[in-house]
């Protein structure tokens, strides 16, 4: 499983004015996940680490301004895909609560504020419900998720 391709996801936080916590999602407009709410990531490129995609992928997406320091590693997340091996790939995981900027729309996804106590699981990958909440709040995961043959579903899950 060392030779599966690396991506990162990083999950930006923040208090709403009226201090309810919110995370920033957005919906997959081409590519692996198309249609589903997604965080902000991607793959890693050439010589970057997962850090430094984080960075890179939280700028391309969203315009906002992330430095490497300001992120917090919260895990390891392996998807398997037996149905269609290629999709197979290890997520790096990063929570992070200081940024700067106004999230904008670009060709990827269209950011939107989410209130953390109402994540829209229905309409992500469906591993989502399984991990997602828990490193909202802090605790760090490291799990492995094998789909079926629909490639949304997950089967199994360690």
């Amino acid at each position: 499983m060392t030779d599966l391709p690396e991506v990162c996801v990083c999950y930006l936080t923040r208090l709403s004015e009226s201090g309810t916590p919110q995370v920033l999602l957005g919906r997959k407009k081409k590519g692996l996940g198309l249609g589903n709410i997604v965080g902000l990531g991607g793959k890693l490129e050439p010589g970057e680490s997962a850090l430094e995609a984080a960075v890179r992928e939280v700028e391309e997406e969203s315009g906002l301004t992330v430095s490497a320091d300001a992120l917090t590693a919260m895990g390891v997340l392996t998807y398997l895909f037996p149905h269609k091996p290629a999709w197979s790939q290890r997520s790096n995981v990063f929570v992070t609560d200081r940024f700067s900027g106004t999230p904008r729309e670009s060709d990827e996804l269209n950011p939107v504020w989410f209130t953390i106590a109402d994540l829209p699981v229905d309409e992500m990958w469906d591993d989502a419900r399984h991990w997602l909440p828990g490193v909202l709040a802090g605790v760090p995961v490291e799990a492995t998720f094998t789909f079926g043959e629909d490639l949304a579903t997950v089967v199994t899950r360690g």
